[in-house]
């Protein structure tokens, strides 16, 4: 038997970190079994559905690796819509399914509760199809359905407590129980990996294989992922979209590894590995079934270690769309033409070693480009305050007497200056760093001043001396 693993987003939004995590997941056990990963667009909300959230979730999975061509489709759901009807009229066919034109309010006078399901009352009325009329499955009386899960063992549901429920609306069109049944009876899928959220449905599921003839797959339940209260994801409170995180800066190898993390983790006291040891040491019957916490600042430490990993000249790459403001990123502060490749080529080293998003480089290196620097008023507040005028003064001469401008002569030469003062280095520089790059952190100093130039540094410095008077 050929595994036959699927994704299946709908495009009614961003891409979900969840969704991502989920799509890793069935691509490596894809890769594993020798099998294939099948990627099927669920679009049958129409409503709801745009073109460019496809090609969001295109892009996002070629971000993360999954990249087109490698798997196979995109399939879309609402290219099977006859399949879909055509398993319900089987199930009304064969006495699986009724029809039923009760209202919630009409259940909710019969049993006299807004909690309880449905009370079966059309069960064997006998009627037929009609406007209105929606279709439900016959639940078994007697039983229980058991889930045969590779993460959560066997969830064992009684038949008893599982109501009729809908299959296709009074339109006729078929809900997203069966059409999801379906398409993948349809596509051959032997595995359903997938989150936490849809195992309440998997029973209903079930009872629809079972009831179409056709063996179900091997069920994967994989923990919901929450955030620091403990809560699931939510698109309308949390940070979630894949979309976001890569406009932000974090690469591709570290969200992966770190996703991966979410339920499970390599063998060995460590996390950060090379993707080739998940792909070989990832199992799913290994997953934590508990809550998995999606914690935003161990990610973002992560995709540090992943930046100060880089080759140089692989992270003067990664930098350049923010550097440029290319595609979604937003353009930098300077224009094109100020921008000078050589300066920031000196400066990446430095850089590389202190950011851990990639959009961090602007505010970074911004000085470099910008014909003055923007300052930090707060910044220029806290730390332009008594004696910083006459300290920029004597600064300014002694830079002006160097012969070589180079970072070490330019932090001996501040050092003297701050010591005729009585002043540690540290105190000395912070006016001097303000002056010329704005804020009060940011690169090493001496090394920024170097690359900056003897006369812009100078510039700076007495511009910042006058604004003091």
């Amino acid at each position: 038997m050929t595994v036959r693993v699927r994704f299946a987003p709908s495009p009614t939004g961003m891409f979900h970190v969840g969704g991502a995590r989920s799509a890793l997941q069935n691509w490596i056990y894809a890769k594993q079994q020798g099998g294939v990963f099948v990627l099927r667009i669920e679009d049958t909300d129409a409503a709801r559905n745009k073109p460019e959230w496809t090609e969001g979730i295109l892009s996002a999975l070629d971000w993360i690796g999954i990249s087109r061509g490698s798997y196979e489709g995109p399939h879309f759901q609402s290219e099977n819509a006859g399949e879909h009807r055509a398993a319900a009229a089987r199930l009304y066919e064969s006495g699986r399914a009724y029809y039923c034109d009760c209202t919630r309010e009409d259940v909710q006078a019969r049993t006299g509760s807004q909690y309880q399901g449905y009370d079966g009352y059309h069960r064997d009325r006998g009627l037929g199809p009609g406007p209105g009329h929606a279709l439900r499955f016959r639940t078994p009386d007697e039983g229980a359905t058991v889930v045969v899960d590779l993460i959560r063992g066997e969830p064992t549901f009684e038949n008893k407590l599982i109501e009729d429920f809908v299959i296709a609306r009074g339109d006729g069109s078929p809900v997203f129980l069966l059409a999801n049944v379906v398409d993948d009876m349809t596509m051959g899928i032997t595995h359903v990996i997938r989150a936490e959220e849809h195992l309440p449905n998997t029973p209903k599921q079930q009872l629809l294989w079972d009831a179409l003839g056709v063996k179900p797959p091997i069920w994967a339940h994989v923990p919901v992922v929450v955030n620091e209260k403990r809560q699931k994801l939510s698109k309308r409170r949390d940070k979630v979209a894949l979309e976001a995180y890569r406009e932000e800066g974090y690469l591709p190898g570290a969200m992966r590894n770190y996703l991966m993390l979410l339920g499970w983790a390599p063998s060995g006291d460590r996390e950060i590995v090379p993707w080739s040891v998940i792909e070989e040491e990832f199992r799913l019957e290994e997953v934590n079934p508990s809550p998995a916490f999606f914690d935003e600042k161990k990610l973002r430490a992560f995709n540090g270690d992943y930046i100060r990993a880089l080759p140089v000249d692989e992270f003067i790459d990664a930098c350049q769309p923010w550097l440029t403001g290319t595609g979604t990123i937003a353009p930098p502060p300077w224009q094109p033409e100020e921008f000078d490749a050589d300066a920031f080529a000196a400066v990446a080293p430095l850089a590389q070693t202190r950011i851990t998003v990639l959009s961090e480089i602007v505010p970074n290196v911004d000085f470099l480009f910008l014909a003055s620097p923007l300052i930090d008023e707060a910044a220029w507040a806290k730390t332009m305050k008594d004696g910083s005028a006459e300290l920029l003064d004597e600064a300014v001469a002694a830079f002006e007497a160097l012969e070589s401008w180079d970072a070490e002569s330019l932090k001996s030469t501040l050092e003297a200056v701050g010591a005729e003062r009585g002043l540690k280095l540290g105190k000395t520089q912070a006016p001097v760093r303000v002056a010329v790059t704005g804020r009060t952190v940011g690169l090493p100093l001496f090394e920024s001043l170097e690359v900056l130039g003897r006369e812009r540094a100078l510039t700076r410095m007495r511009a910042a001396r006058l604004r003091l008077v």
